[in-house]
């Protein structure tokens, strides 16, 4: 799927894979690998990808951000602190 984009795209921008490879700075190999879905590197991927100017594919891999951390850290310290488990004592001492 990743590398059928991968491929169409290239094709489009009238690439060929060596050019390709060279102004994302892989090896023909890895290009050969990503569009024929032989599996790829995260940094040959996002090589290609900005290579292609299509960042708008690393956009949309991003999940919605739905919860913010800085109201989770306010939940938190607005809790009461949880009661401590009172330690036992060793004999001897």
């Amino acid at each position: 799927m990743v590398g059928e984009q991968a491929r169409s795209a290239r094709l489009a921008a009238d690439l060929d894979q060596r050019t390709l490879a060279a102004r994302a700075d892989v090896s023909v190999g890895a290009v050969k690998n990503l569009e024929g879905g032989k599996g790829s590197s995260l940094r040959t991927l996002i090589r290609v990808v900005r290579a292609l100017d299509r960042l708008d594919w690393l956009e949309a891999l991003a999940p919605p951000i739905t919860v913010s951390p800085l109201r989770m850290l306010a939940a938190k310290r607005s809790e009461p602190p949880r009661p401590r488990r009172a330690s036992r004592r060793r004999s001897g001492d």
